[in-house]
């Protein structure tokens, strides 16, 4: 019998995703914004559930190997940590996950979320977090080299990633709403991929008058961008409407 092949499942790009072992909440987030349009490609990194920059950083010496666990030829590949990027630093990761996979584009989610607020044109943001200050103030620090300025921070204050997950979309979304309130604040960032947002985007949004953005949101625009594909209108925010 004669056997025909075709590009695999899903369509268009193939997209490497590296998730945290203790996430519960990105790949169904982005999920919901590939929606069966792309292959969306999973491995696992080891996480420690303890939160803090030095358990953040581990993930280091564990990047290269995961990704090698990917197929070869992917479009673009994310590495699935908010705070772990900022910590390990984008270059660091891009060559960490280039030694498995040569001249591949290569996202994280902070560097997405300063890519999506300079496409937003947002300077002044009011932060969502569950970390604790050990993570944050690192993270307000990276921003503030690339221009961008929290000036109002909210935070849950939980440094178990295992009990992230847990937090309710409605906290979420009552966090969102004070924060963006604040005088001065242009946007309002939730940041965690492991932290639930993605499905109160567009309400908050309506409800503040102003662009809200999550770190699921902004890696699955960026890892779109990288793999040459136009997101417009794959996600909610006005991120996916530029």
């Amino acid at each position: 019998m004669r056997c025909e092949f075709d590009g695999g499942a899903g369509q268009g790009a193939r997209l490497g995703l590296i998730v945290l072992s203790t996430d519960e909440s990105l790949e169904h987030e982005l999920g919901q914004i590939a929606g069966g349009r792309v292959n969306l490609l999973h491995s696992r990194i080891p996480a420690i559930p303890e939160v803090t920059p030095e358990t953040l950083r581990v993930m280091a010496g564990h990047m290269t190997a995961v990704a090698g666990l990917l197929p070869q030829g992917l479009s673009a590949v994310g590495y699935g940590c908010t705070s772990g990027s900022v910590m390990i630093g984008d270059d660091e990761v891009a060559r960490l996950i280039r030694a498995a996979h040569p001249d591949v584009a290569v996202t994280n989610p902070m560097q997405a979320v300063i890519g999506g607020l300079e496409a937003l044109g947002v300077r002044r943001i009011a932060l969502v977090s569950p970390y604790l200050p050990s993570v944050t103030e690192p993270m307000r620090a990276h921003m503030a080299t690339h221009g961008i300025e929290v000036i109002h921070e909210i935070s849950f204050g939980e440094g178990d990633d295992r009990r992230v997950a847990r937090i309710s979309e409605a906290s979420t979304r009552a966090a969102m709403l004070e924060a963006g309130r604040v005088a001065g604040v242009e946007a309002v960032f939730s940041s965690c991929t492991n932290l639930r947002s993605l499905s109160v985007i567009d309400e908050v949004e309506q409800a503040l008058g102003l662009p809200v953005i999550s770190s699921n949101q902004a890696l699955g625009w960026d890892l779109m961008r990288s793999a040459g594909q136009d997101p417009r209108g794959w996600g909610p925010g006005r991120l996916f409407q530029l």
